[in-house]
């Protein structure tokens, strides 16, 4: 029985996630798990790339050990984030996207071109840490002078097991560069904007097999989690999906771009998928619980918290789409400033966050039957904020949808899903 291997690596952990495909159903083990996180570097919010790869290489040699011989592997992460490589050196640090340093830079990037020409030419939602506003500090910071080559985070740790250069297309289309309708980056605005031109190469589909570490094929799968998170689902026809974790990403798939002002003014995205289009909206997600967590009872586990909202009357919520909950020094404050009421205990805190994020998942899905002109009964629940019953109970409750919840590593079983296709054809 052949074995494959995946490394999908969030914004506050990673895991190695082996595969093996029985009786047409892939069975999954997982052989390691690292944590992860931004670390403050003169002020800034970095990755450290250097104890990433250090992890993803670990985590290789543990798959090997138990498994033997590994036929493929395959990396995915967040999106947006990027490394600069001068020749084979990389240019440090590392930004990360919850890092403030393209706040000031925006007014100017959208006086050369309006956001709603950005929008119609690539159909991505604003956020001020898209890769478009980040190189373009980058570039007044003179950090890509010399630059020979930028990659996406996934595809810069592949790049660093195997030795190839790639920019894999549903990864590429989270950062606002990308042309919606062409698929590629899109040179009217790389030339506004004053990008140095030979940065922005072709783009490669899910599928590719680009090179090998240690005898081990190393295959593109969509680099992008959510992109391979909603090649996990299990979804017997189209229906909404969340994509639950440190960001929750709400969305269906459709056949072409949703490009219009309704989708412009409620901020969606349309993200690249495999042969498919990805609308959807970011929202908050367990960012919100997971800093309350680390601010207020650091080591209580997350069911004794939930036991807690559960038993919690408070009934106020705030927005969980404000940009002041994106990386605030206090996640306690921003609600306290945010609520007219105080919450009491942890457990009000918990409440209040669990039932905004039910509401925002409402309101996007209200917004995603007007934009899209459908009515959906049902919407899925993958990832870890899946495994929460009552979030998916709230959620039920507020939205009037059926809540099929799928405690599954579903970012990891599209992952799979990819390398299998390629390999076992």
């Amino acid at each position: 029985m052949k074995s494959y291997l995946a490394i999908d690596i969030g914004a506050s952990s990673g895991r190695h996630i082996v595969g093996r495909m029985d009786n047409g159903e892939i069975k999954t083990k997982e052989v390691y798990r690292f944590p992860n996180g931004v670390t403050e570097v003169n002020g800034h919010l970095t990755w450290n790339i250097d104890t990433l790869l250090g992890h993803v290489k670990i985590g290789i040699e543990k798959a090997k050990a138990e498994f033997g011989i590994i036929e493929s592997l395959s990396v995915d992460t967040w999106g947006v984030d990027y490394v600069l490589l001068r020749g084979e050196e990389e240019v440090r640090p590392c930004y990360a996207y919850r890092d403030s340093r393209t706040e000031a830079i925006i007014p100017e990037v959208h006086e050369k071109i309006p956001f709603s020409e950005l929008y119609r030419r690539t159909g991505i939602q604003f956020q001020p840490f898209n890769t478009l506003y980040q190189l373009y500090v980058d570039k007044l910071d003179g950090r890509l002078e010399g630059v020979t080559d930028f990659l996406m985070m996934p595809e810069y740790l592949m790049y660093k097991l195997c030795g190839v250069k790639a920019h894999e297309y549903t990864n590429a289309t989270t950062g606002g560069i990308i042309n919606a309708v062409t698929g590629e980056y899109d040179t009217a605005i790389i030339s506004t904007l004053g990008l140095p031109e030979h940065l922005f190469h072709s783009t490669d589909n899910p599928g590719k097999v680009i090179g090998e570490y240690e005898g081990i094929k190393v295959v593109l799968c969509a680099t992008h989690d959510t992109g391979s998170a909603v090649e996990g689902i299990p979804m017997g026809t189209d229906r909404p999906y969340i994509s639950s974790g440190t960001w929750s990403l709400l969305g269906v798939k459709t056949e072409k771009p949703v490009i219009s002002k309704a989708s412009e003014l409620a901020n969606w995205s349309n993200e690249g998928g495999v042969g498919y289009n990805r609308y959807q909206k970011n929202i908050m997600g367990m960012w919100l619980v997971n800093r309350l967590r680390d601010e207020l009872c650091p080591g209580k586990s997350f069911g004794d918290i939930v036991v807690e909202a559960e038993a919690s009357n408070f009934e106020e919520t705030v927005d969980a789409s404000s940009p002041a909950f994106l990386a605030p020094v206090s996640m306690k404050a921003v609600f306290d400033e945010a609520l007219s009421v105080k919450p009491q205990s942890e457990g009000d805190y918990f409440r209040c966050a669990y039932r905004s994020l039910a509401l925002s998942y409402r309101n996007a899905i209200v917004e995603l039957e007007h934009n899209t002109g459908r009515h959906y009964d049902e919407i899925y629940i993958v990832g870890g904020g899946a495994k929460n019953a009552f979030l998916n109970e709230l959620t039920e409750k507020v939205s009037g949808k059926k809540v099929i919840a799928l405690p599954i590593e579903a970012t990891a079983l599209g992952n799979l899903k990819i390398q299998m296709e390629v390999l076992l054809c």
